[in-house]
């Protein structure tokens, strides 16, 4: 009886494979509770072979947040040029690509996203926040009612970077709370966002402010 050689696995395959193995040992136990040895065990490989590919658990790590980042990068920008030209519907599109990568991505927005307290993490998710938040900021001041709310040069620029870091912000805080309560509906986390977001956006638009103590 002939037996099928097993095809041998190309350095790319064996590279995302490895990856593969990563995330699941991340996710199940942590970064700082993780090892090369558990990640090899996971894989059915050996410590030598990963070393082959990655020079160290974090730059693992930091290979899981960029690729992760790209995709949803790829969802957003798609999400947003299928919407057409309305602010409301192009920013409500994004949210839900988000939300949806979220709900997709549990696992690795947990362990990746929320669980991020290495230094060297923190700076490359810092960087991933604010692409993300520079992709907002530009969907705020494309819509025309943010030139009734801030219609002059630094200032509008200034309050546009402000509505978007607290728009990013929310939405992460609130995956972060989502990731813990899986029984909520995505359409209502983004109703919930888009109530929040736009409508405070509407009344900005129309010259609305918050009535303080200097009125």
């Amino acid at each position: 009886m002939s037996v099928t050689p097993r095809r041998r696995l190309t350095g790319e395959e064996r590279r995302a494979a490895i990856l593969d193995s990563a995330l699941a040992v991340f996710g199940e136990r942590g970064y700082h509770a993780s090892s090369i040895d558990d990640i090899a065990r996971a894989g059915g490989t050996s410590k030598a072979l990963i070393y082959e590919h990655f020079d160290s658990k974090q730059e693992l790590y930091a290979e899981l947040l960029d690729r992760h980042a790209g995709e949803l990068f790829k969802r957003l920008a798609a999400a947003i040029e299928e919407a057409g030209t309305a602010g409301s519907a192009r920013l409500a599109a994004g949210l839900d690509a988000f939300y949806g990568f979220v709900e997709e991505h549990r696992v690795a927005w947990r362990m990746l996203f929320r669980e991020a307290n290495d230094p060297e993490m923190v700076t490359v998710l810092e960087r991933i926040v604010g692409e993300v938040t520079r992709v907002v900021a530009a969907l705020i001041a494309e819509d025309p009612g943010s030139r009734s709310a801030y219609p002059h040069g630094p200032a509008r620029q200034e309050g546009i970077e402000m509505l978007a870091q607290m728009l990013v912000g929310s939405a992460q805080s609130l995956a972060n709370w989502w990731a813990d309560h899986q029984e909520v509906p995505r359409e209502r986390i983004l109703e919930l966002t888009m109530d929040y977001a736009w409508v405070g956006l509407e009344r900005l638009s129309r010259g609305e402010r918050w009535p303080s103590s200097r009125a």
